[in-house]
């Protein structure tokens, strides 16, 4: 019998392995509910408006653990990201402080996107503000955006290959380029993007205030990462 600290599971850190297979679990159970019995989970449990008669506060938690039911790349590529960076800042974090950064810069990107939603319907007429405000948001890209953003700070020379690319690029550059990016499509806000670019960028800074915080206060006790 192989030992369990052998295999691929076992050799993940505890939280990095459960984020992926709760999301893994709640992806399922999504798809599997809406094809056979119509029950669909992210109405109950996606993060809907505050105006919306389906906000509830607890969904600013559970959106994070939901994804699109009919995309399996929607979870496949949070979740790779989240085994690819995810397990190497809970080294060194532990387990503690990377599940707390993880919440955190999730709920952080929750309410970006709230806030972008609310200024956007005010700035429209009725048709498209009520779309707007009955729009409901789900996915873990807040959260892994805010890894990223810690892998590049923790370590910004690191060398990424990135597909398409065929040669190497630091993380300090690859976050930073990545950064723009979905600061420039969030400005667009093109007819037909469902992407919640600015809950990405939301989720990167509260990553930067959490590390911030973190580093002063680990130099007043002498602890460094």
């Amino acid at each position: 019998m192989q030992n369990s600290k052998n295999s691929f599971a076992g050799a993940l850190p505890v939280v990095t392995k459960n984020i992926i297979i709760i999301n893994a679990i709640i992806w399922l159970a999504q798809f599997v509910l809406l094809r056979r019995g119509g029950l669909d989970l992210t109405q109950l449990f996606g993060l809907h408006f505050p105006a919306s008669d389906n906000f509830r506060l607890y969904q600013l938690v559970t959106y994070m653990f939901l994804h699109d039911p009919y995309s399996l790349a929607h979870v496949f590529f949070n979740m790779f990201a989240v085994f690819m960076f995810g397990r190497t800042l809970e080294h060194v974090w532990g387990p503690k402080r990377f599940i707390t950064y993880y919440l955190v810069t999730g709920v952080g990107a929750g309410l970006i996107q709230i806030l972008v939603i609310y200024l956007r319907a005010s700035a429209v007429l009725p048709p498209e503000m009520f779309s707007m405000i009955n729009s409901v948001t789900v996915g873990a890209s807040g959260a892994v955006f805010g890894i990223l953003l810690a892998f590049g700070m923790l370590f910004p020379n690191a060398q990424l290959f990135i597909i398409p690319f065929p040669f190497p690029i630091k993380a300090k550059w690859f976050v930073i380029g990545y950064g723009v990016l979905e600061l420039i499509f969030g400005v667009a806000n093109r007819t037909g993007d469902n992407v919640a670019h600015f809950a990405h960028l939301g989720g990167m800074l509260f990553g930067v205030f959490m590390i911030i915080y973190w580093r002063r206060k680990d130099k007043q006790y002498g602890r460094y990462y």
